[in-house]
């Protein structure tokens, strides 16, 4: 009592073992499955070939009392035409014998055909149904496949969400703040480079009158050009009070 429980124990883990790995990997079992099958039918192909080998001695043995018995028939009938009849009555009992035989293999020989065309027949069955198996695999094998994929697609799909929730959401926040530092530092180097411009710009003016100066002042040592005259500027003198009396107009006298 005891050993049947213990071994139901273990039977009842190897079962559990067993579905796990069917579980596991149900297209690798299916196709263990179909080649123990395969395996198997070779097997029963080889019987078969020998079995037809029992059926063909069998046809011989058939073939060759048929014409043991037509040949014994031929030479009774031949000592019956000599009218030798004590030879022939030899023959006939030869006739009887060997017709005996030749029912028996024929029985043998139709049991046998009748027999190898069962197995066969049931070879081809099987051969046929391992075809439609070794199809089924290779589809189920594609459609998990597929389906496996469509399942990893759908999960990267949901994994792909832009959200600051999820991974990837974090990951282009993280990228659109470095962005946004570089453009400021961008930025800033661009303000400061537009400083002290003004002033650049006013001493390549002040550099561009001196050199045009000097280019007169050269003009005129070399006599290519008049040296430029000041222009007068007249002012309003100031007369004293003697010289306004004089050039003051007289007054005529009242009449």
């Amino acid at each position: 009592m005891i050993f049947k429980k213990f071994f139901g124990a273990i039977r009842a883990q190897l079962n559990k073992l067993a579905n796990f790995f069917w579980e596991a990997d149900p297209i690798a079992q299916m196709q263990y499955e179909y080649d123990l099958a395969v395996e198997q039918l070779k097997e029963g192909r080889k019987g078969l070939e020998q079995y037809r080998g029992l059926v063909e001695r069998v046809s011989r043995q058939v073939k060759e009392g048929e014409a043991r018995v037509a040949k014994l028939t031929s030479q009774a009938k031949a000592y019956l035409k000599v009218g030798d009849r004590e030879t022939a009555a030899k023959f006939a009992l030869e006739i009887q014998k060997a017709k005996g035989d030749l029912e028996q293999n024929q029985q043998q020989l139709q049991m046998h055909e009748t027999a190898y065309n069962n197995n066969l027949k049931k070879i081809q069955h099987a051969n046929k149904k391992l075809v439609e198996v070794r199809e089924k695999i290779q589809k189920y094998d594609a459609e998990l496949k597929m389906s496996e994929a469509e399942a990893e697609i759908a999960a990267l799909s949901q994994s792909f969400d832009m959200n600051l929730t999820t991974d990837f959401g974090q990951l282009e926040h993280m990228i659109q703040s470095k962005i946004d530092a570089n453009r400021g530092k961008a930025r800033v180097a661009s303000d400061l480079s537009a400083e002290g411009i003004a002033e650049i710009d006013a001493e390549e003016r002040m550099e561009k009158v001196m050199a045009e100066d000097a280019l007169k002042d050269l003009e005129v040592s070399l006599g290519m050009r008049a040296p430029e005259v000041a222009p007068v500027v007249d002012h309003a003198k100031d007369l004293g009070p003697a010289e306004r009396a004089v050039e003051a107009p007289a007054l005529e006298p009242e009449k």
